[in-house]
């Protein structure tokens, strides 16, 4: 289990793929509401995008985004298969350690409340009543981190 930060178009579009069949096809997120302006290398100033591998497969992915000075952890997904594996903890700590580097000293998410107990576990705390986001019911979780 490795994750490495997306610096080509090929690697992001194993991303696209991934985010398509977790969110699109399996959760039934409509396709574009699932991809932003910030799904692009160019934007890598607002939005850092990374890959986690399973034996040197890409089966996850995620990103973050610096909103307000916090870091906003997004669309982080594994492939169905490849779950139960600790891949979640590894993209949260990638994104986390992108966090530290750019000196933000805590970070959000809109976690899918059936993950709520994963988030937490991560030191991650609710923040807000329950939301729907894209069909889905949805809670603010916030982080404090060392920079």
């Amino acid at each position: 289990m490795e994750s490495k930060r997306i610096t080509m178009k090929v690697d992001l579009s194993v991303a696209f793929h991934i985010r398509k069949e977790v969110f699109v096809e399996e959760q039934g997120v409509p396709l574009e509401d699932e991809f932003d302006q910030f799904d692009t290398l160019e934007g890598q100033g607002q939005c850092e995008h990374i890959l986690v591998y399973y034996n040197e497969k890409p089966v996850g992915t995620g990103r973050i985004r610096i909103v307000d000075g916090l870091g906003k952890l997004e669309r982080i997904c594994i492939l169905k298969p490849y779950r139960k594996f600790g891949l979640g903890k590894v993209i949260i700590k990638a994104l986390e350690e992108i966090a530290e580097e750019k000196e933000v000293s805590q970070v959000k998410l809109h976690g899918q409340t059936q993950a709520e107990g994963f988030y937490q576990k991560l030191g991650y705390r609710s923040s807000s009543n329950i939301f729907m986001e894209d069909g889905i019911p949805h809670i603010l979780m916030v982080k404090d981190i060392t920079s």
